[in-house]
C-alpha cells in the first residue's frame, strides 16, 4: 500500500536496532509557543504581555573550560557553566498596556525617577515560562510538549524600536533578559533533560 509506504520516509538504523514501522516523529515547531512572566511588572495580569509576544529564544548553556596540562598532552574538563542571555520582542499595543508592563519592570529594578535601586534581587526578579505547545486552541486544549523555567529573571537591556514610514509593521519592544538558572519539564510537569536527576558518581579520575 502507499501508505505503508510513508513509515520508510525516515533515516535507516543500523541492523538490529531498526523497526519496520518506526516513521518520522512529529517535530516541535516554532510557532507554537506560548510565554508566561510571573512577577513580572506591578500590574495584573501580565498575560496582557503573553498576548503581544513576536519572537522569543530558548535557553543555552555554556561551559567555561579547565585544561591541565600533563606530559604531552592537554585534558579539558568542564568548568562552571553560564547561562547565555535571551531576547524576548513583543508589540507595542495601542492601548499601552505592554509598554506600561515594561515600565513597570524597569522601575521595580531602578526608580528612574527617584534614583533609587532595589534593596535586593528578590524585589524584581521574576521567572520566565516558555512553553511549546502542540497546536491545539479553542474547544481543543492545547497540550503542552516541553516547558522551559528560567529562574531569577531580569531585564538587561530594553528597547524600544523606533518609527519607519516606509514600514507595515508594527512598532515593537525588545527586551534582553539575563537569569540565574533553568529547569527543563516534559508534558506532565516532570524534570527531564536540563534538571533531571540522572545520578552522580564519584570518582578519581580526570579522563574519560
Amino acid at each position: 500500500m502507499a501508505v505503508a509506504s510513508l513509515s520508510k520516509l525516515t533515516v535507516p538504523l543500523p541492523p538490529g536496532q531498526s523497526s519496520t514501522n518506526q516513521g518520522l516523529l512529529m517535530p516541535k515547531l516554532k510557532y507554537r509557543f506560548r510565554v508566561t512572566l510571573n512577577g513580572f511588572g506591578v500590574t495584573s495580569p501580565s498575560t496582557e504581555l503573553t498576548k503581544q509576544v513576536m519572537t522569543c529564544g530558548r535557553p543555552s548553556v555554556e561551559f567555561e573550560q579547565i585544561v591541565l596540562d600533563v606530559y604531552n598532552s592537554k585534558v579539558k574538563l568542564a568548568g562552571k557553566h553560564t547561562w547565555a542571555d535571551i531576547d524576548l520582542v513583543v508589540r507595542d499595543d495601542a492601548t499601552g498596556a505592554v509598554s506600561k508592563l515594561v515600565g513597570e519592570q524597569n522601575q521595580k529594578q531602578f526608580d528612574f525617577f527617584e534614583q533609587a535601586s532595589a534593596a535586593s534581587g528578590i524585589d524584581y526578579k521574576f521567572v520566565t515560562i516558555i512553553e511549546i505547545l502542540d497546536g491545539g486552541n479553542g474547544a481543543f486544549t492545547p497540550n503542552v510538549l516541553e516547558t522551559f523555567e528560567l529562574q531569577g529573571c531580569y531585564i538587561k537591556k530594553t528597547a524600544y524600536q523606533g518609527g519607519d514610514y516606509k514600514s507595515n509593521d508594527p512598532l515593537d519592544i525588545t527586551m534582553t533578559i539575563s537569569f540565574d538558572n533553568a529547569t527543563q519539564l516534559n508534558a506532565a510537569g516532570n524534570p527531564t533533560g536540563i534538571g533531571e536527576n540522572v545520578g552522580r558518581t564519584t570518582r578519581t579520575l580526570s579522563t574519560g
